[in-house]
């Protein structure tokens, strides 16, 4: 959440940063809505004071009438009190990150700045086929059975391309490792704490699955599992920043994805996904965050895709990001640039929420936190487009073939 105290010291500061983002309103009905709680708090306190002035000695029989008085004033003041505190704090959880000033402007995924290319896209001699409909006929990707087994938009990955996938996450897991994080293989059920700690509630309520009888949350990234594991937690300066990999299977609604990518596994309810995620001070997380993107750059680059990089506009952020970047890679196929990885710094947000700290000179300062994509299978999808022959076979690259995947992908797996 943002820092309220800071939004009563420079109301034309905050506000101003965040009408970039459209929450201008909101804003001005958060700052509304703490006016009255603070209006309410003074009337309580003055109230109680009264009535501690009142109970000294032995009061009168009209003194006894007025501490009746008091006492149902102030009754009714802490319920007035409670509801307005309510009302705060749920217009507070609406208010998203407030942009960093270099984040892009716009409101649409169109606004996105280009950063920069990478790479030549591939020329083919002969017509490209469709590789959802190769590895569907092929039997390497069933989307059919999937839809079977558990409705649409879920997958079987069968034989080398199952391999391939399973050696893309040991390939960026190793990476990472090397890169000093520490690997973490974390609940995917979390409580209402974690999703509204780390923002994804209240704003995307729909795209979670609830587990209603349980009261858990499937978790759509281990992003909010990484963020919760110091929830509560004092963590010491030293000791920063904090670097966390992880592997997990996610869930996601796609609510308003309806009519978009219906045929292939670009778009799924059910996902696997390598994360990288940091606690650092405030003052290192800018710099972090381009050291996050720069990792995401080198995978993208070792596994031989032509790609761009983004600086997404501040109206297609999520509500917990102050800036993010994608990295689209290119889809021959599809003859468009396509995101596979996200990077984003949300500074302080999700340390507010769940009160993460350090303790620097004496003194606890919230920590900023950073996530970002090692990997999920739509780079193996865009393998498959870039690296296809006439044949419809798929060469794998070198570094996955390092860890398990065959060196292409071609043979129809007997089932």
């Amino acid at each position: 959440m943002i820092d309220l105290k800071a939004a009563r010291q420079d109301p034309e500061g905050y506000r101003a940063a965040l009408g970039r983002r459209g929450a201008a309103a909101d804003f001005d009905a958060l700052l509304a809505a703490d006016a009255a709680w603070r209006s309410l708090t003074e009337r309580t306190e003055a109230l109680r004071a009264a009535q501690r002035s009142g109970s000294r000695g032995r009061p009168t029989p009209d003194e006894l009438e007025q501490l009746r008085g008091l006492r149902d004033e102030l009754a009714q003041a802490q319920e007035e009190l409670a509801a307005a505190a309510r009302e705060r704090d749920e217009v507070l959880a609406r208010i998203p990150n407030l942009p960093d000033p270099t984040a892009a402007d716009g409101m649409d995924e169109e606004d996105a700045q280009l950063i920069r290319t990478w790479g030549e896209k591939p020329k083919f001699g002969f017509e490209l086929r469709d590789t959802t409909e190769i590895a569907s006929a092929r039997g390497w990707i069933d989307m059919a059975r999937g839809a079977r087994l558990s409705g649409s938009r879920f997958a079987y990955r069968i034989g080398d391309v199952a391999l391939a996938e399973m050696a893309l996450y040991r390939y960026v897991i190793d990476k990472l490792t090397g890169r000093g994080f520490l690997l973490v293989l974390p609940p995917i059920l979390v409580g209402e704490r974690a999703m509204y700690g780390t923002g994804f509630l209240p704003t995307e309520a729909s795209n979670l699955y609830h587990l209603e009888h349980d009261d858990l949350y499937l978790t759509g990234t281990s992003e909010v599992a990484l963020a919760g594991l110091h929830t509560d937690e004092r963590l010491e300066e030293a000791d920063l920043p904090a670097r966390y990999a992880a592997f997990t299977t996610n869930f996601r609604r796609e609510a308003g994805a309806a009519g978009k990518d219906t045929r292939g596994m670009f778009r799924v309810h059910q996902f696997d996904k390598v994360e990288m995620f940091v606690y650092c001070t405030p003052e290192q997380s800018q710099d972090i965050h381009d050291v996050l993107l720069s990792y995401e750059e080198e995978i993208a680059q070792e596994l031989g895709l032509p790609y761009r990089v983004m600086n997404i506009a501040v109206g297609d952020l999520g509500a917990p990001a102050a800036k993010k970047y994608d990295i689209e890679a290119w889809f021959p196929v599809q003859q468009r640039y396509r995101e596979i990885t996200s990077c984003s710094n949300t500074t302080d947000y999700q340390a507010r929420r769940l009160n993460i700290r350090f303790r620097r000179d004496s003194r606890l300062e919230f920590v900023h936190t950073l996530n970002g994509t090692g990997a999920t299978a739509r780079a193996l999808l865009s393998i498959m487009e870039n690296f296809q022959d006439e044949h419809g076979t798929v060469a794998v690259p070198e570094v996955l073939q390092r860890f398990g995947a065959p060196a292409t992908i071609g043979t129809p797996p007997t089932t």
